[in-house]
């Protein structure tokens, strides 16, 4: 049995965290965007693929954790107006 890092919200759409591990990707993606975000867009004045590559990383990243999300979340992901 695999233990589950997120719960369906309440209201609306998605996941929120409720263990130590889903907290934990959701602090890894954020740095991982801040991250490229200082490394990368310094650079977008000399080189338009710059622009492209912090985008592409981006994408990656959040892909990544929506994946990560749909598989550890307790239950289905759909509308939901606050019943369980």
């Amino acid at each position: 049995m695999s233990e589950y890092w997120f719960r369906p919200k309440t209201y609306g759409y998605g996941a929120t965290p409720i263990t130590w591990q889903g907290w934990a990707v959701i602090v890894a993606a954020v740095i991982i965007i801040a991250g490229a975000a200082l490394l990368i867009l310094p650079y977008r004045a000399q080189s338009p693929a710059a622009l492209i590559v912090f985008f592409a990383v981006e994408a990656a990243v959040l892909a990544a954790l929506w994946i990560v999300c749909r598989r550890k979340t307790e239950g289905e992901w759909r509308w939901r107006w606050g019943g369980r």
